[in-house]
């Protein structure tokens, strides 16, 4: 095995042992056994339709209630939440559940309560083991969905600590908001078992909307930033005691290229900026929606803007880098530095291992002569690495099939973070 068969054997093993967070694999999941087909119904008769229609106008004039609910505090999750959820519960925002399940292990598990509101379900749960519970058992037991009376609810984050002794743990889990209608919720579980297969079971709950908390501000947005492959839209606001949650659309053609795309779109309250706490994309049929979460808004609120500091850009090049001799300063795209850290030929590839800021992603790579070009076969070796004053830099390898000796590097384009520092006010009144 040579040297580049080395390389590509070891990019598969790195790329076998990446796994998907196990909220997706609980949506795709969700996605195949709901896809089935439609039949249509006939014979919709005009008493029927008139009962959907009233059912429908249920659902949209009905809100989760005015008055929040001032229950107990929960005792004993100190480790687990702080800022806004602390707050919450120091004032005994939620309610009560004290539910139990005993697991296969001999693990129990407790439901200790549930903060709710428009934006989220919070439960907070307890599992016991006397006799220790497994190592990394918070990371095989999953919570994978409430359901009820239309209730679809998927977890979205959740975070965990366990004691000292190792036999108890405490967590928080986030879901989808549930119904406003349901009054019953069924937890389903899943937990290892020794055959390595699996096993699910379930927990059902009584559950109590009129102890929500009241949503605070819902402001419609409906506007639009345009970036440079595409343009994202801003539909809505919902500001609740947990946290502010902006939705919109967007259809933006390279918008996965880079990790976290949403973290550039910042929340500024009063002039200061709201902590973000997370953001999700799914497919729809005109682009994508997507989510971002912030923390709760102040109470006493005089401005609200939304700022698209950064986003996903894309700079055309067309740059031609010689290659083959000594250059000690970097190579400058768009005011981007690209360090050529070596350049090694085989009897098949020709390697060139390239230095640049975390964000820059080439496009349309290609290696040649005065007389025929190559184009990028694949990347290798793809690492961040700190520099000494801070900096972060993405060093990869670039492999290319000898197919002519190369004499150049061809850039069509990049990907990278781009400022937009585009504005939105929200009214607030």
């Amino acid at each position: 095995m040579n040297n580049i068969e080395k390389k590509l054997a070891e990019e598969k093993k790195r790329l076998d042992l990446v796994t998907a967070p196990q909220e997706l694999e609980a949506r795709l999941r969700r996605a195949l056994n709901t896809s089935k087909p439609k039949r249509r119904n006939r014979f919709f008769t005009l008493g029927k339709l008139a009962a959907v229609a009233l059912f429908f106008m249920m659902l949209v004039g009905y809100n989760f209630n005015a008055f929040a609910y001032y229950g107990k505090k929960l005792l004993g999750f100190d480790e687990v939440i702080s800022g806004t959820l602390n707050d919450l519960n120091e004032k005994g925002m939620g309610q009560m559940i004290g539910k139990k399940i005993m697991l296969q292990d001999g693990t129990e598990f407790t439901i200790d309560g549930l903060m709710t509101d428009a934006n989220q379900l919070i439960l907070y749960y307890t599992l016991l083991n006397p006799n220790g519970i497994e190592e990394m058992a918070n990371f095989d037991f999953r919570l994978e969905k409430i359901t009820g009376f239309l209730t679809y609810s998927q977890v979205s984050s959740g975070v965990s600590s366990m004691n000292a002794a190792g036999t108890e743990i405490k967590g928080t889990m986030h879901f989808d908001p549930v119904s406003p209608f349901a009054r019953k919720l069924t937890i389903h579980i899943w937990e290892p078992s020794l055959n390595g297969q699996g096993t699910e079971s379930s927990l059902s709950f009584p559950y109590n909307p009129n102890k929500a908390m009241q949503t605070q501000i819902k402001q419609s947005i409906k506007k639009t930033v345009n970036v440079d492959k595409g343009y994202i839209k801003f539909q809505s606001l919902t500001a609740t005691p947990t946290a502010t949650v902006i939705e919109g659309t967007l259809d933006v053609e390279n918008f996965d290229r880079l990790p976290l795309g949403l973290h550039g779109i910042q929340l500024i309250a009063n002039g200061e900026e709201i902590e973000i706490l997370g953001s999700g994309v799914k497919s729809a049929i005109r682009g994508s929606k997507f989510y971002i979460q912030f923390d709760r808004l102040p109470e006493q609120l005089e401005s609200l803007e939304l700022y698209v500091s950064e986003f996903i850009g894309y700079q055309k090049l067309d740059e031609m880098i010689v290659i083959g001799s000594e250059h000690v300063d970097p190579y400058i795209l768009n005011g981007k530095e690209l360090w050529i850290t070596n350049i090694s030929r085989t009897s098949k590839n020709v390697e060139i291992t390239i230095s640049t800021d975390h964000d820059v992603m080439l496009h349309g790579v290609s290696i040649g002569n005065a007389n025929e070009q190559t184009s990028l076969l694949t990347t290798v070796n793809q690492t961040m690495v700190e520099q000494e004053n801070g900096r972060i830099t993405k060093e990869r390898t670039l492999l290319f099939d000898l197919m002519v000796e190369p004499e150049f590097l061809l850039v069509e384009g990049m990907h990278y973070i781009k400022r937009y520092n585009k504005i939105i006010e929200i009214p607030v009144n």
